[in-house]
């Protein structure tokens, strides 16, 4: 091995640090047997062989596991529209159960959702297709705007950790309504080269028959570009039920939806 050079009792800033560790962490795994897996115990022990924190190594892995369960979103419509997929997570105070538990009640009561799977970490949720759940997401009902109900699919991942924690990762993935919009725009775009021509053929004056296809154009972007506010305001959604995971909310008088809203099995 080369010899270490001495110390030089330099400062080392953030970003080179974080170089460093990441460097020196590459060269011992290069240089140390491992093999392709490694249990969560051995990991354990190996990052308090360095000196990592153990609690920091279980929140770490926790939010290994969860963004490993995200759908991954690429292609033109990703690149030109923006991704369809929002994601938030948090570390709260419970069990994974309750947290799911909470987020079910919330989500089926709230945003017209109801579970497609169910797994002991994680559940999954789809827009109800129901005669009622379309009601309340078609007209709104009781002033909510059921940003999570428009999407495809919503999917949260709990993870224990120490302490009666759960680390959570909640992920909407809102590619059908992006596929809307992409279709809305291209139906704009075509309308307009058709009445165009339709205007051509019917010898109107040049620069009138033109204009639907300058104009079609540009309303298409602006459908297009539609599909950004309801992926904000998933983002927000997600982040407020996190919120009230982590902090908790005040107990109020149900309302005259959840009194309309079916019975829920187990409820």
């Amino acid at each position: 091995m080369a010899d270490v050079p001495a110390p030089t009792g330099q400062p080392i800033d953030r970003q080179a640090l974080e170089r460093v560790l990441a460097r020196a962490a590459e060269l011992q795994a290069r240089n140390a047997d491992l093999s392709e897996s490694m249990s969560e115990a051995d990991l354990l022990q190996l990052g308090a062989e360095v000196g990592l924190s153990g609690e920091h190594l279980k929140l770490a892995l926790a939010e290994e596991r969860t963004r490993a369960m995200a759908p991954a979103d690429a292609g033109v419509a990703a690149r030109l529209l923006g991704t369809a997929t929002v994601t938030a997570s948090r570390t709260v105070t419970g069990a994974p159960a309750d947290v799911l538990a909470k987020l079910d009640q919330w989500f089926n009561r709230e945003e017209s959702l109801t579970v497609q799977r169910r797994a002991p970490t994680r559940l999954v949720w789809e827009p109800r297709q129901d005669f009622f759940g379309s009601m309340q997401r078609a007209f709104q009902l009781g002033g909510r705007g059921y940003a999570l109900g428009r999407a495809s699919q919503v999917a949260a991942t709990a993870v224990a950790l120490e302490g009666g924690r759960t680390h959570v990762r909640l992920d909407a993935n809102l590619v059908g309504l992006r596929r809307e919009r992409v279709y809305g725009a291209l139906g704009t775009a075509s309308s307009g080269v058709v009445a165009s021509a339709i205007l051509s053929v019917l010898h109107v004056l040049p620069p009138l028959w033109l204009l639907p296809a300058v104009v079609a154009p540009v309303a298409a972007v602006m459908v297009a570009r539609s599909f950004r506010e309801p992926v904000a305001r998933a983002q927000v959604m997600l982040e407020h039920y996190l919120d009230r995971l982590e902090h908790g909310e005040p107990k109020a008088g149900g309302s005259l939806l959840d009194l309309l809203s079916p019975p829920r099995a187990g409820r």
